[in-house]
């Protein structure tokens, strides 16, 4: 059996019910004419865009991880500007970042095979324990005045194997949580509206303590927020799993995962296309405190809101996929949302100003966003629930795993290349980083070009699954919707 029907025959049954979904409001939306009656409409719409909460379980994640990624921002902000402070160096910066990320790469597929044989929510209650370990230590290491470049590349190697089994396992887990599958999509895009409320928060809160502390107050409320996610994962009451996988060889199911992935066509162009955003656009937040120090003249300050503007773009566009109703039209946008990220990080290594670097970074923040929670939506509505895990490592390996080779190489590039004016712009040289960044979003763009070719052949394999789940009109019943409305003419 293929891929494609593999995946249509998973997913046809729980699916088909967002055509339902989808027409309730309709159906009982009031005639037009009255503005009481457009209050009701309205009322419909914004319940619509958040019905993802009516699910205890989700609520539950959702408050827990809101304070936790907060704390999350505050320590990825403050690890920044702390080697900075130590080192000076760009070089360094792209280091730690890599030595973070790596583990992410090296031990994804492997951390999938386990999150499709354990319990999902105990992988994210050990790993979130962990998590909260490991800022505490670095709490404590910076605090005391201890801290070391060497022992921060440690810290952050650890945290990288912890991501590596937390980030699969929880992407597996929105599913659980849901329940109805029809909420998946509205699901993931108000997690992605979470994150990017911590994003906006997160980054503000920790220019301003380094600005009046150290790095490491940031570092001891990261551990702290720790605790309310556990308690929240604690309280869920989920129903036992229906189905126990086989338990085959780990070599066996990560060759059985890679198979699935590269054999479906839409997962596969979603995630090279990923691959390439990764590597290339992803590190420029790494270069964020040579911004904020080199190019604006700013500081801690500067860097919390080139930060907090990227969350603002990041989350609109979370709240945009949230209202909708279904997820038709969604690999249309992925290009296009790449080429608006691609634009904006084209701006943002141009702009010497503040208010225009602002302006960039809230564009790019945008495209990001929106082509990480449309792909994420597809992949999960098409992946067969027995590979879910293995599915989401690899999406994790594309979106975290290519990052860390992406620092390492934005800071060389940062560190390599002398500051050069723009050819056809007379002014102020543009630095190494301001560089490197045009350079990633040039490739950003050429990646989205390549991926719109690609459009004509993934509507062939994506329209008859869709028919399958109710997303779309099978062919039958647009010719009988055809026939109808020709007999009443």
């Amino acid at each position: 059996m293929s891929n494609e029907e593999r995946n249509a025959r998973q997913v046809a049954g729980p699916v088909a019910r967002t055509g339902e979904t989808r027409q309730g409001p309709e159906a009982s939306t009031p005639p037009e004419g009255t503005e009481a009656e457009e209050r009701t409409r309205a009322l419909s719409g914004a319940s619509h865009a958040w019905r993802a909460l009516r699910h205890r379980n989700f609520r539950l994640f959702f408050g827990g991880q809101t304070i936790s990624l907060t704390g999350s921002w505050m320590t990825r902000i403050a690890t920044s500007w702390l080697v900075y402070r130590l080192t000076g160096s760009a070089l360094l910066l792209g280091t730690v970042s890599f030595a973070g990320q790596i583990p992410t790469f090296l031990f994804a597929p492997f951390a999938g095979v386990w999150v499709d044989r354990l319990d999902r929510r105990q992988v994210l209650v050990w790993t979130q324990t962990l998590a909260m370990i490991q800022s505490f230590l670095l709490a404590a290491l910076t605090l005391s005045g201890h801290v070391t470049i060497s022992l921060i590349l440690i810290l952050s190697v650890a945290q990288g194997v912890v991501n590596a089994f937390d980030m699969p396992a929880r992407q597996a887990f929105m599913v659980e949580m849901v329940g109805d599958r029809a909420d998946l999509g509205n699901a993931i895009a108000i997690n992605s509206s979470m994150v990017n409320v911590a994003r906006l928060i997160g980054p503000s809160l920790a220019g301003m303590l380094i600005a009046a502390t150290s790095e490491g107050w940031c570092f001891l409320i990261d551990g702290v927020s720790y605790i309310a996610v556990i308690a929240s994962l604690l309280m869920m009451r989920l129903n036992a799993a229906a189905v126990r996988r086989a338990a085959t060889s780990m070599l066996t199911e990560l060759k059985e995962g890679w198979s699935y992935v590269a054999g479906f066509l839409p997962i596969r162009t979603i995630l090279a296309l990923f691959a390439v955003i990764s590597l290339m656009g992803m590190p420029f937040v790494v270069l964020m405190p040579i911004f904020a120090v080199k190019v604006l003249n700013g500081g801690p300050h500067t860097l919390g809101f080139l930060m907090g503007a990227m969350g603002v773009g990041a989350l609109i566009s979370a709240l945009s996929l949230a209202a909708r109703k279904s997820i038709r039209g969604l690999i249309r946008m992925i290009p296009v949302a790449a080429a608006v990220f691609g634009l904006g990080l084209i701006g943002f290594g141009m702009s010497h100003v503040f208010w225009l670097s602002m302006l960039m970074v809230l564009v790019a923040g945008m495209g990001m966003m929106q082509g990480m929670a449309a792909s994420n939506t597809i992949i999960q509505t098409l992946t067969d629930e027995d590979k879910r895990g293995r599915v989401m490592s690899y999406y994790t390996m594309a979106f975290m795993g290519m990052a860390p080779f992406g620092s390492l190489l934005a800071g060389w590039m940062a560190h390599a290349i002398p500051p050069m004016p723009l050819w056809f712009v007379r002014g102020t040289p543009l630095a190494g980083a301001q560089w490197t960044v045009i350079l990633n979003g040039v490739a950003i763009v050429l990646g989205a070009a390549w991926f719109v070719t690609r459009l004509p052949a993934l509507r062939r394999v994506v329209r008859p699954i869709y028919q399958e789940m109710g997303i779309i009109p099978a062919a039958r019943e647009m010719a009988e919707a055809m026939t109808a409305e020709e007999m009443r003419q």
